[in-house]
């Protein structure tokens, strides 16, 4: 990986969700906040960004959760941050997803299953949907666990380089943990790869710095999406960040 100058700018214009003004999902077992359109919450304006449909923020109640049901043609993805969730599927899978792992499924021409809360505590992680750049291929299924840095780790790489899963669309995710007011440069891809169309920023807790125009202070939840690669620093709040950042074409 190469790194943009800090001293460079983010592309303009951006598009800023807030974290409270995102749609939210409340049951006695599952508090869910959307990024994009989910479910019964539609927003022609927010029906995602690019080919990346759906950034969940779900908290599941112990001993509860998703019973069985179906999937077809997406890219799922799912970070865990806290606790555990297990799986079960069609495709003979009966896994434990635990805090600092991925799972990536891809539905291809259908799969069902289950995502369910087995242990003692609440269990919080962010579910993705990215469409694929093939419908109609034969499902699959990998899950990985991931030690975050404070600079970028790559989750989500089109040919699984650098120890990242592959993903089957142009598409790459990274997550970072930088420590109290650390400087976080932009990644970008290796030599060869033309530049992304769209890029997306998603704080999953703390707050991060965004120098030079608004929002400067994105906080646990906000998301910031750009077209084309951007450049630049970004410089963590006073207690440090948990961030995961989206390159797609």
């Amino acid at each position: 990986m190469t790194s943009t100058s800090p001293a460079s700018a983010f592309t303009e214009p951006a598009l800023f969700r807030p974290a409270a003004e995102r749609f939210h999902s409340q049951l006695d077992w599952l508090d869910s906040w959307h990024t994009f359109s989910f479910s019964s919450h539609y927003d022609p304006a927010w029906m995602g960004f690019g080919p990346l449909r759906v950034i969940n923020d779900d908290t599941i109640a112990a001993g509860r959760g998703f019973g069985m049901h179906p999937h077809r043609d997406m890219e799922i993805v799912t970070v865990m941050v806290e606790g555990q969730l297990n799986h079960r599927d069609s495709l003979g899978h009966a896994e434990v997803l635990r805090a600092g792992e991925v799972q990536r499924m891809s539905a291809g021409t259908g799969v069902v299953h289950s995502e369910v809360n087995e242990g003692s505590q609440p269990c919080r992680l962010l579910q993705i949907w990215i469409e694929p750049a093939e419908v109609g291929i034969p499902p699959a299924y990998e899950q990985k666990p991931f030690a975050i840095h404070p600079g970028w780790t790559p989750l989500l790489d089109p040919q699984g380089r650098e120890g990242a899963m592959a993903i089957r669309r142009e598409a790459w995710l990274w997550r970072a943990q930088p420590g109290a007011g650390e400087l976080l440069e932009l990644p970008r891809l290796d030599a060869g790869c033309e530049p992304p169309s769209h890029t997306w920023l998603q704080v999953i807790e703390g707050s991060v710095q965004r120098p030079g125009s608004t929002p400067e202070l994105l906080r646990r939840g906000d998301g910031l999406g750009w077209r084309g690669a951007g450049s630049g620093a970004l410089r963590a709040g006073r207690m440090g960040a948990d961030l995961l950042l989206f390159a797609l074409r």
